[in-house]
């Protein structure tokens, strides 16, 4: 399947990062969150990308243009010769789409449409967040549903607490908002082709199409309770570069036997 990723958002909450570079090249160690993405899609067989460019997106094709395979792994050099030699993102293909610096993510999805070719089902993702998610057994159950258009739904990760508050102002009760029953929107799309008949003009994903899709029950969502992270702000940041020096990092998938 094509994965069509969205790279244009201007990452306003991560300022400290993204004021001189995309949100998507923000790096962990010494690869940006944009390559251990595409890495996790890679290990399953889909190598087939559509980028959604927007803010900085000439950095986005910099970086892939001048790609060293080197800056991460571990080789021999023998004089002048490197072992090994192949890249490790040579069967991949890259589709490069300036889809506007502020446009919304229905309208980057319409203008990648072209590129899509024949393909009944694609993947999706906004770009920002990795997972372990086990991706077989979510798109496996996406199509015995029947459903046109699927995310994963994971628990929150916020350190906020949730309170039951009757109409008197009294508190019922209070928890961990992670000990809750609300589900979030993780990203991590499936879609059929279908989606775009709901797409209508300047409507955004979430609150024009999947609320057609809802009533018509057929938007699905997978309920994840493994491994997920966005990277949205510093503080995020900085547990994924530790979680990369120090363990564990189960988004890599690619690394597991």
């Amino acid at each position: 399947m094509k994965v069509v990723l969205f790279c244009g958002g201007l990452g306003t909450r991560l300022r400290e990062h993204s004021d001189t570079i995309p949100k998507p090249l923000v790096n962990i160690g010494y690869r940006p969150i944009l390559w251990h993405l595409m890495k996790f899609y890679a290990h399953y067989g889909h190598k087939d990308f559509i980028l959604c460019l927007g803010y900085r997106g000439d950095l986005i094709k910099e970086f892939f243009r001048t790609y060293d395979p080197y800056q991460s792994i571990d080789f021999v050099m023998r004089g002048r010769r490197l072992d090994p030699s192949a890249s490790d993102i040579d069967d991949w293909t890259i589709t490069f789409a300036e889809t506007g610096l502020h446009s919304n993510i229905a309208q980057r999805l319409c203008a990648v449409r072209q590129y899509l070719g024949e393909d009944e089902t694609f993947l999706a993702n906004y770009g920002d967040q990795l997972s372990d998610l086990p991706l077989p057994d979510y798109l496996q159950t996406f199509q015995a549903r029947g459903a046109t258009a699927g995310f994963v739904a994971v628990r929150p990760s916020q350190s906020f607490h949730t309170a039951k508050v009757g109409a008197d102002g009294i508190v019922t009760s209070i928890g961990a908002v992670e000990d809750s029953e609300i589900w979030i929107n993780g990203g991590y799309l499936v879609l059929r082709r279908s989606i775009f008949d709901y797409i209508r003009d300047g409507a955004e994903l979430v609150e024009g199409p999947f609320q057609r899709l809802i009533a018509e029950r057929k938007l699905y969502a997978y309920k994840y309770r493994g491994f997920w992270k966005a990277m949205d702000t510093f503080k995020d940041k900085i547990t994924y570069d530790r979680m990369n020096s120090q363990g564990p990092t189960p988004w890599e998938v690619w690394r597991k036997r």
